[in-house]
């Protein structure tokens, strides 16, 4: 089928004008004669519907899609068929991809950057509790309305965590630029990979460039590998600077365990993101796109347990105790093997005053109990009935020369 202005889709969804068009297809503007009502048609290219793998992949994004509810994400209507080309009905969201902000604006401001950034993660964090992982999170990918929301759209290459991979061998899927390191290497990407992808796109947003880009396809992807990522200027306040180099870094163990702590952790960083301040510094983008509100850290999304992150999400050892507790108990065990060590009677070696064992509970992270009475009580250990008898022995011949010299 050639796509033109007029064009029916499954005897209902009349195409009014193109939007865009990319690697997998076209997005028109077009009327949902039922329902009357606007919205996006993204048609598969005819010419990949041939291929093998990429008509299942499209049938993955529209079931993915489907399954997703959530404000920052753009909503699936429905997905069809006709005359062998498959088209997916989406939500038209009245704004422009963050990608032609960057181009026109070339730098957004630490306020406008943190919010789109706040509002991205949490769009993942639904995706990634719900199974799915995106893949492919980059500028062009994220579209901002006139009021500063976000919306994370086109799951095209996404698909479900424990569904089978529809690559061939050895293919890798997304954008260069964007791809983490263990991507490159041809490991599946993880909800990880898709936190690293927003640590690219924070960079960019808050520079105007990629982080890193080669001259070819392959120098751009081994980038990510062998080259650490340019700092931050100065300028950016430095819990954002922290937040993006954490999530850029090259082991996923060291990124932020989840898209719900990214959000977090930009949350709380050192910038004033307050219910309708303008973006700033330039006039064009201030009048476009105020900021809205950002949710505080109770509303955000907490992190799910362990057992329903997706696979591949790096685990965290949640049982750890803080150093300072480690270190602690290592110092008691030390004073109380010294305290047992020390030189003394052998009365008070065979009688030492220990105190009552304390009943143990289950709770293994409770703070491991150290008596310092156990360590002092041998310096204190109670007489023997020799000690005694000598003791009082010299109490009565004090007291009798006493009554002499009286």
């Amino acid at each position: 089928m050639n796509a033109a202005t007029g064009t029916i889709l499954g005897q209902r969804y009349a195409l009014t004008e193109p939007i865009a068009a990319g690697g997998m297809g076209q997005v028109w503007k077009a009327t949902d004669t039922v329902l009357d009502r606007t919205v996006a048609v993204k048609l598969l290219n005819p010419a990949l519907s041939q291929q093998r793998g990429f008509l299942e992949r499209f049938r993955a994004e529209a079931r993915n899609s489907a399954a997703l509810h959530h404000r920052n994400i753009t909503t699936v209507f429905d997905y069809g068929e006709d005359e062998g080309s498959a088209y997916l009905v989406m939500e038209l969201v009245a704004g422009q991809p963050l990608s032609q902000l960057i181009a026109e604006q070339g730098t957004l401001s630490a306020q406008t950057a943190a919010s789109i950034l706040i509002q991205a993660a949490n769009a993942l964090e639904a995706a990634h509790q719900a199974g799915v992982v995106h893949r492919d999170v980059k500028p062009a990918n994220i579209l901002v309305t006139p009021d500063g929301t976000a919306k994370l759209t086109d799951f095209g290459i996404s698909r479900l965590v424990d569904s089978a991979p529809l690559t061939q061998t050895g293919e890798i899927l997304g954008t260069a630029q964007y791809l983490s390191p263990e991507q490159v290497v041809g490991h599946s990407a993880t909800a990880s990979s898709d936190i690293y992808a927003l640590g690219v796109v924070g960079h960019e947003m808050l520079t105007g460039e990629r982080p890193f880009q080669g001259e070819t396809i392959m120098a751009t992807a081994m980038a990510h590998l062998n080259q650490p990522p340019p700092s931050l200027p100065d300028s950016v306040p430095a819990g954002i600077r922290k937040v993006i180099t954490s999530a850029l870094a090259r082991e996923p163990a060291d990124r932020p365990a989840t898209a719900a702590a990214m959000a977090r952790s930009l949350g709380m960083a050192d910038v004033a993101i307050a219910p309708g301040t303008p973006v700033g510094p330039r006039a064009g983008l201030t009048r476009a796109m105020p900021v809205p509100a950002v949710p505080p850290p109770t509303q955000v999304m907490a992190a799910p347990d362990l057992a329903s992150q997706p696979t591949g999400t790096p685990r965290r050892r949640s049982g750890s105790r803080p150093a300072w507790l480690l270190g602690a108990t290592a110092a008691g065990g030390l004073l109380g093997l010294a305290a047992f060590a020390l030189p003394g009677s052998n009365d008070s070696a065979q009688t030492p005053a220990v105190p009552a064992k304390t009943p143990q509970t289950s709770n293994q992270n409770a703070t491991p109990t150290t008596s310092t009475t156990a360590i002092a009580r041998p310096a204190e250990a109670s007489p023997t009935p020799g000690r005694l008898n000598r003791a009082r022995a010299r109490a009565r011949g004090h007291d009798n020369k006493k009554d002499g010299k009286q």
